[in-house]
């Protein structure tokens, strides 16, 4: 049976200096192609050697108030993905009230 390659594709440009200046990527089984994004956050799980590998990236004109969005939304949709994955509602709850306590502490959520 032939088994089929989705790529993903990841371009960033960098400074003089070597900071990221522009971030690109395309899915094109998921319908993007050359979209623009100011940070990612990249974990790939290394079974053998049991340990996460991960690669975080922003632009330099990224703002601190959108990256603490951003945090908080990957936050969220980890502990989205914790639950489907492992079928544990208490610790997923547990993470979803973590999530809210840091959305209140940064003040990201309107009153």
């Amino acid at each position: 049976m032939i088994k089929k390659i989705s790529p993903i594709h990841i371009d960033v440009t960098l400074d003089e200096n070597n900071i990221p200046e522009m971030i690109q990527w395309s899915a094109p089984d998921g319908g993007v192609k050359s979209e623009i994004a100011q940070a990612m956050l990249l974990s790939l799980w290394d079974g053998q050697n049991q340990e996460t590998l991960k690669m975080d990236l922003w632009i330099k004109e990224m703002p601190v108030d959108q990256m603490k969005m951003f945090f908080h939304q990957t936050l969220v949709t980890m502990s989205d993905t914790y639950l489907r994955a492992t079928q544990d509602d208490k610790m997923a709850a547990t993470m979803k009230d973590f999530c809210d306590y840091f959305a209140e502490k940064l003040e990201l959520k309107k009153k």
